[in-house]
């Protein structure tokens, strides 16, 4: 019998950089200053990846429209019997996203495609077995750095509430680390305080990395000078990137002082860097005794440093006001009932 197989559009993992990195880790600035490369183009998070992992067969949802129990075992039994068992499946699906990142590399006319989305760092066994000669390039940031920013950007500072929502650190540390030390695919390591303090250097070792001749509009990726490429804004980071034109340093201590200005969020700190893994943050790139060093630094009576009140800041704290006790209040209640009609008048 004649096998007919779908396989990899030729040359597309050679025109492909994934972007890894935690949320707050200083993706969004990578993004844009290799997304301003003339050969670059980085469009706004695609979330292309985590759907196709968790259909069944390698992971599954908890909760569907459909049963993930019988789904994962049918799935599994039927590409079990396949004649190329899971290769035939990643074919199958390596030919939908060819075809989308293919289609966007055409309407660019560009060569290269960044797909730079966090939520990948979660799916990264997935991802090597679908594009393994694809490019990889990994961003890690001071840990403390990245939970702090996460709470302050997203929860207006509420640490309880960040974390009960997502334990960031617990969830990407271990996953990056593994990543970093078993290095299944062709990968470049990058930090981000490496990254702002000597831009260039760190973007020239990248361009080599990727084979890409250096352009000098890559570190004044926002100047919107004359031939400089200006990335597009999407939602990794609204409120700083967007802002600035290249790559500040501004940003490397304000860790300290948001969390020694309250006592809560410095032994919560404490806390989230007990439950991580000494192999973990060492490969991380920022060891647990320099990172305890800084903690014993950090006095309690640092003033946070003040914030300008912006529209972004506004509508963040309206969602965290109303987000709060909503599973058990009346308003919590009144939404419900409005997106059960919502369903009712969509059916």
């Amino acid at each position: 019998m004649r096998r007919f197989a779908s396989q990899p559009t030729p040359g597309m993992q050679d025109r492909l950089i994934f972007l890894i990195g935690s949320p707050r880790s200083g993706t969004t600035l990578l993004s844009r200053m290799i997304g301003a490369h003339s050969s670059v183009v980085a469009p706004p998070e695609p979330h292309l990846m985590p759907p196709l992992a968790h259909l069944g067969y390698h992971e599954s949802v908890q909760t569907a429209p459909y049963d993930p129990y019988i789904t994962r075992q049918g799935l599994r039994e039927f590409v079990g019997s396949l004649p190329g068992g899971e290769q035939d499946y990643l074919d199958a699906l390596r030919a939908m996203t060819d075809t989308l990142y293919r289609r966007a590399l055409e309407a660019e006319d560009a060569r290269w495609f960044l797909d730079k989305t966090p939520a990948y760092a979660l799916v990264l066994d997935f991802l090597a077995r679908l594009y393994p000669s694809a490019r990889y390039v990994v961003i890690t940031r001071h840990p403390l750095a990245v939970w702090s920013s996460f709470v302050e950007s997203f929860f207006d500072g509420d640490h309880e509430v960040a974390h009960a929502h997502n334990p960031l650190l617990e969830r990407y540390v271990p996953a990056i680390a593994r990543f970093l030390r078993e290095q299944p695919v062709p990968l470049r390591h990058v930090r981000y305080e490496d990254l702002v303090r000597e831009p260039e250097q760190e973007i020239q070792g990248i361009c080599d990395f990727l084979g890409l001749p250096f352009e000098p509009g890559m570190i004044d990726y926002g100047s919107g000078e004359e031939g400089t490429k200006t990335a597009p804004r999407g939602l990794g980071d609204p409120m700083t990137v967007g802002r600035e034109s290249r790559p500040t340093t501004r940003s490397i201590g304000k860790w300290a002082q948001q969390l020694g200005s309250d006592p809560g969020k410095l032994a919560q700190a404490r806390e989230i860097l007990g439950r991580l893994l000494d192999p973990d943050l060492e490969t991380w790139g920022h060891p647990r005794g320099e990172i305890e060093a800084e903690l014993e630094a950090v006095r309690s009576t640092d003033a946070a440093p003040r914030r300008r009140l912006s529209r972004y800041r506004l509508e963040r704290k309206l969602v965290v006001a109303l987000r709060r006790n909503i599973h058990t209040n009346a308003l919590g209640r009144l939404v419900r009932r409005a997106r059960d009609l919502c369903d009712v008048l969509l059916r």
